[in-house]
Parts: C-alpha cells; sequence; structure tokens
C-alpha cells in the first residue's frame, strides 16, 4: 500500500521528542495575562546567565519600530496594558499588527520590550513581584529542560501572543527581506556518519546555504515537512513559505544516520546531530530528521524533531 503523509509519520517510531515542551507551553498558556508575561521576564532574566540571546536584525527592528515607538511612548499602565493584551489575544490594532510579522520579528520586538524594561522605559515588573503557584510550578518545568528546550518554550510563548490570525480574515504576512543564497565559494559540505544518500546530503547543505529553491526542488510535488510540535506543511508551495519566512539562517550539524529500505521501493532515513538558531547561535539543539524518500529519491516527507535528550542523538534503531 502506497504510503500517506499520515502513515509517513510513523516512520522511526522509537523517536524520543521532547514531549515535555509543548505540556510545558500548555501549561504557560492556562496562565494569566499578568503571570504569562512575568514568567517570560524571570524565565528571561535567568536565562540571560548562561544563554545569550543574539541581537535582532535590523531588518527585523525597523519592521517592528512603528509599533516599538508608539509603545515606548505610552505611560507605564499603558504599556502594560498593550503587553496584557497580547498575551491575552485581544483584538485590537497592536495585537492584529503583531499576528501579521514574521517569527523573527516578534522575537525582536519582545527582545526590545526586554531591553527597555531593564533600561527602565518600558513598564518593569513591579519590584517584589510574586509569582504565583501556577506559574512558579511552570517557571520551575522552565528550569529543568535543557537549553535547547527552554529556548523552544519561550521562543512559542511569545510567537503564539497576539490576535488570532484564523479570525482576521485576509491580510498581509510581514516578514524580513528573503536572504540570498549562500554564493557557491561559499558554501560547505556535511558528512554523515552512516548517510551518504545524495538527496539527504543535498537537503542539509541548501538549508545552510539559505538556497531554498534548491531545497524544494528535492522534494515530491505532494511532499510534506513536519516541523517540530507541529502539523505536517503539505505541497510544495507551503513548505517553500515556511522555509523562507522560519528557516532562514540555521546551521545544520548532522552527526550520525541510518538508512533502510522501506515498502513500495521507498527509503527511510533518520539522521540526528544538532541546530543553531540565529537567536541563539551558541545553543545547540539536539535534532533528528526522519526522512521518506520515494523510489526516484525525492522527499516525500520530512519530520523535524527536537529531541528529549542527547542520548536520543544516538537512538537511530527503527
Amino acid at each position: 500500500m502506497p504510503f500517506t503523509i499520515d502513515t509517513a509519520r510513523g516512520i522511526f517510531p522509537n523517536t524520543l521528542a521532547a514531549d515535555t515542551v509543548p505540556a510545558t507551553i500548555a501549561r504557560f498558556v492556562q496562565l494569566n495575562a499578568e503571570d504569562q508575561l512575568a514568567l517570560i521576564w524571570f524565565a528571561y532574566t535567568e536565562m540571560g546567565t548562561t544563554i545569550t540571546v543574539a541581537a535582532p536584525g535590523a531588518a527585523s527592528m525597523v519592521l517592528a519600530e512603528g509599533t516599538l515607538n508608539q509603545i515606548k511612548v505610552m505611560s507605564f499602565p499603558e504599556q502594560t496594558q498593550v503587553m496584557c493584551d497580547l498575551a491575552n489575544r485581544a483584538d485590537t490594532p497592536i495585537c492584529r499588527a503583531y499576528a501579521s510579522w514574521s517569527v523573527n520579528i516578534k522575537l525582536g520586538f519582545w527582545y526590545q520590550l526586554g531591553e527597555w524594561m531593564a533600561q527602565g522605559i518600558v513598564a518593569p515588573i513591579p519590584e517584589g513581584y510574586k509569582l504565583s503557584a501556577n506559574a512558579s510550578a511552570v517557571l520551575q518545568a522552565i528550569r529543568g529542560l535543557e537549553a535547547g528546550q527552554q529556548i523552544t518554550v519561550l521562543r512559542n510563548a511569545v510567537v503564539d501572543m497576539g490576535y488570532d490570525t484564523s479570525k482576521m480574515g485576509s491580510y498581509t504576512k510581514v516578514s524580513e527581506p528573503v536572504v540570498p543564497p549562500t554564493a557557491s565559494a561559499g558554501r560547505t559540505s556535511v558528512a554523515i556518519e552512516g548517510v551518504n544518500n545524495p538527496t539527504v546530503l543535498s537537503y542539509i547543505n541548501n538549508m545552510n546555504a539559505n538556497d531554498f529553491e534548491a531545497v524544494i526542488d528535492l522534494f515530491t510535488a505532494d511532499g510534506a515537512l513536519q516541523a517540530p510540535f507541529q502539523r505536517p506543511i503539505v505541497g510544495r508551495d507551503n513548505v517553500f513559505k515556511y522555509l523562507r519566512e522560519d528557516c532562514q539562517n540555521l546551521k545544520l550539524m548532522p552527526e550520525r544516520g541510518v538508512a533502510e529500505p522501506a515498502d513500495d521501493g521507498f527509503t527511510q532515513i533518520k539522521v540526528t546531530g544538532k541546530v543553531l538558531t540565529p537567536w541563539f547561535g551558541a545553543v545547540g539543539m539536539n535534532m533528528a530528521w526522519r526522512f521518506l524518500l520515494n523510489p526516484e529519491g525525492k522527499i516525500f516527507f520530512v519530520a523535524i524533531d527536537l529531541l528529549a535528550s542527547p542520548k536520543e542523538l544516538l537512538n537511530l534503531a527503527r
């Protein structure tokens, strides 16, 4: 029986993803807005001693500049209300603008607010503020995560704020300019212990070069990509859009892998390694890529998994 996207998702079922990440995010979402904002502030302050957050790119800041300038001249109570509105996903002009931004613009926005809070320009968390018992429990759960898992929780916490885009009808997505692919002379090639499949190697190398047109050429017309803790993105056009908006300037560092024949002439390949992101360049996130290639060597499905622990980098069993 030919593979479907749903059956493809089941390849290498022993892969242990960091399910504690979506569970922690779900607990965070249940907090009230004040506790969400305070927890983000406490977590980023605490993490700042061990994890360096990179300054946002100029493009991200320019695209958020108008909204940031509005907030900068507000009174402290007004600034606090804006942040609570974002956490509550209220229907306000600022929440709608925020919802239309790409991930990097949203991260740049919160980075700047954090800088201004530290400088006293934006309303800080009140001195002596105590988290509720539930928020303290979530913060403790975040403390218990690995660094790569921590930044995933905090990234998703702010990315999911703002007005619900499904209620906005038509709107224009605001994204940074697309980074041109790295010139051929400046590209590097990876080697993966146990895997020499040209499609998988091309996928990794072209991702590292921001050459998303070359990446999407590796997919079948109905191929799919499943980002960590997300439903599959199906179809070349949709995958290409995701790559351009959310995957610029990643550094994929595969280490080892295994390739096995699958049904109907397909091939399944699992690769483990690390990924560096522009925002937390010093923190390598432990990742797995699970590829399903059709008989022609095209990518029918690839799942990217944030792994539960470093030891999962060695778990290549079917």
